[in-house]
């Protein structure tokens, strides 16, 4: 007897370990299928009073669930009662960090790290994991600095950290960091997604898209970077990823087609449009975000018709659908119908959006008298309701009476002084330059307007030197399923000979049928070699119309969409080039879309 106790002994010592490690196994698959409460029971069935006896595999699988249904007191009690493993075992000390810093507390977290003599890959990542859990990434990109061989795990924590700063530095971190990646950790998933989102958050979409080439894509890789070109305003790209999608056989869902919509929106042209709207299946059509994103991008495309049978076909319009088909009549000069619509909407939906979308449309009718009953009637007045009502006005006396009574319970607010008294906004807020730059050029434009160019050229000296820079005017257009891009005067385009020729014939025709260039619109000095005429002919949006022409001079329909106002001269001359050449121009500019007819009139009324 006395010579078999230890083989007795020693066998019932190997059945505990074998059983404890079967445990930690059961409890790795359960938390595995994200079933964690069914974890802790099983612990609690077999080990919860003999912790001690516990395997590795088994504690760090009872701290894992712990962390992720956040049973703090629980996992407190476990850190309690084995103190001394903690200091030998570095996996259930890495485990238990991660389970403080799941829990929110960075602090003990940090109070482990800092007293460990050694510190693993795995203690570093659950450090980092946890910080930038905490919202604290900077601090995770420091730990990331001490470390002398990081690993994809703590390669792709760092790409998450860097994701959630998105500053220039981050993004150049990123770029060099992955530049020196070996070419082995191009192989994980994980950590080439993280790369590929960190490029998105930090808008460096090119790159991204370049890393795209070598991932495996899906439809949610595609979507957020869609989503990265829309924040960057580059919706020509949007519909590249579209086409490429079709290509590799993959399946657009909701995500996919509001972008798409978006861009399409932006771009502004309606046979582009039309042709991908007719690809969309007709269970995304029923959606009530496709069906909105629809009503919005027919408005700017100009087509009322369009986005009314739309908006029609939505059976339970919320506030934003409302907001969107109010948006669109205010486009059109339509006021009349923008209030009907607003008549229309539940109260509840009635908010801060919706209030200024009817200003805004009453104020591109000329509705001075609607504009005033409806303001009256505004429960919560905010900043943006008194600035579309003081901003469009065009009654300055009375702009000036809303000023004064939105400041009797506001703080002075620069949006309500961008088309007001430039020298007072001067003075209230010497520090916000952005907000300055609007009222500084519309003040030098007005100077130059009534022939103080000496004024309109100091204030554009003082902008220079100031170092801030103002919108480069821009229009774009599509010919024949191809997008083309023009700044006034420009001649990037490889046939820019003919486009000029083409303006040059345009103008004879404007002046045989009795038109007269409008030199007011000339807001700078003019050049030894220019003359009023070529200046206001170079404007970006008559360059569009005329590459229009040169490829299909018998075009009966021309889109043109730009970031800048129409100017007064261009606006009377392009309605008479409709009358011309019998061919409907449409361009939506920065405040509305101009529909000019081939009667020689606009949708605006001339009231813009």
């Amino acid at each position: 007897m006395i010579v078999c106790r230890p083989l007795i002994i020693y066998g019932k010592r190997l059945i505990t370990i074998q059983s404890t490690v079967d445990l930690g196994k059961q409890m790795k698959s359960l938390n595995d299928k994200k079933q964690f409460r069914q974890a802790l029971e099983l612990f609690d069935k077999h080990k919860q009073n003999n912790i001690l006896t516990c395997s590795t595999l088994t504690i760090t699988q009872v701290l894992k669930a712990c962390a992720q249904i956040k049973d703090v007191e629980r996992g407190q009690n476990i850190h309690k009662l084995i103190p001394s493993r903690i200091k030998s075992d570095y996996y259930i000390l890495s485990s238990l960090i991660h389970f403080y810093m799941q829990c929110g507390n960075v602090t003990s977290a940090q109070l482990l790290f800092d007293k460990s003599k050694k510190k693993t890959l795995s203690m570093y990542g659950s450090m980092m994991k946890g910080y930038i859990k905490n919202n604290q990434a900077n601090k995770a990109i420091d730990l990331f600095n001490r470390i002398k061989n990081p690993d994809e795990i703590i390669i792709t924590f760092l790409f998450n950290a860097c994701a959630q700063i998105k500053s220039n530095e981050a993004l150049n971190l990123i770029r060099n960091v992955s530049e020196q990646l070996p070419k082995s950790f191009y192989s994980d998933s994980y950590l080439v997604t993280s790369l590929f989102d960190a490029f998105i958050k930090c808008e460096d979409c090119s790159s991204a898209e370049v890393l795209l080439e070598k991932m495996k894509t899906s439809v949610i890789s595609y979507g957020n970077l869609m989503s990265g070109f829309i924040k960057e305003n580059n919706y020509l790209k949007i519909l590249n990823l579209f086409n490429k999608m079709k290509i590799d056989g993959i399946q657009a869902d909701i995500v996919i087609y509001l972008c798409v919509i978006k861009a399409l929106s932006e771009i502004g042209d309606y046979s582009t449009s039309k042709s991908i709207v007719e690809q969309i299946l007709d269970i995304f059509l029923l959606d009530n975000r496709l069906q909105t994103a629809l009503v919005d991008m027919w408005a700017k495309i100009g087509c009322i018709d369009h986005a009314e049978e739309i908006f029609e076909k939505i059976s339970q319009p919320d506030h934003v659908g409302y907001a969107a088909m109010i948006n669109c009549y205010g486009l059109k000069g339509q006021g009349i119908e923008a209030i009907k619509i607003f008549r229309q909407m539940p109260s509840q939906f009635i908010n801060e959006v919706s209030y200024v979308c009817l200003l805004t449309a009453c104020s591109h009718s000329g509705l001075a008298e609607e504009a005033r009953s409806i303001f009256t009637n505004v429960p919560t007045k905010t900043e943006k309701i008194y600035t579309a009502m003081s901003c469009r006005a065009s009654l300055f006396e009375e702009a000036q009476n809303l000023i004064d009574e939105f400041e009797r319970d506001h703080p002075p607010s620069p949006h309500i002084y961008t088309e007001k008294v430039h020298d007072r906004m001067k003075k209230l807020f010497p520090q916000l330059t952005d907000s300055l730059i609007p009222a500084s050029i519309l003040l030098a434009n007005v100077y130059a307007s009534t022939g103080e160019i000496g004024k309109a050229s100091n204030i554009r000296i003082q902008l220079s030197k100031s170092g801030v820079k103002k919108q480069v005017g821009v229009s774009w257009t599509t010919v024949n399923g191809q997008y083309f891009q023009f700044r006034a005067h420009d001649q990037s385009h490889p046939r820019f000979e003919e486009i000029y020729n083409e303006v040059e014939k345009t103008s004879a025709e404007l002046i045989s049928h009795g038109h007269q260039q409008d030199s007011s619109w000339v807001t700078r000095p003019i050049n030894q070699d220019e003359t009023v005429t070529s200046v206001l002919c170079g404007h970006s949006e008559r360059l569009a119309i005329a590459w229009n022409f040169v490829v299909n001079p018998n075009a009966t329909r021309i889109q043109v969409t730009e970031n800048l106002r129409i100017c007064g001269n261009c606006h009377q001359a392009i309605k008479l080039i409709a009358a011309i050449r019998q061919c409907e121009i449409i361009i939506r500019d920065a405040n509305r879309i101009h529909h000019f007819h081939t009667n020689g009139q606009c949708s605006c009324k001339d009231y813009f």
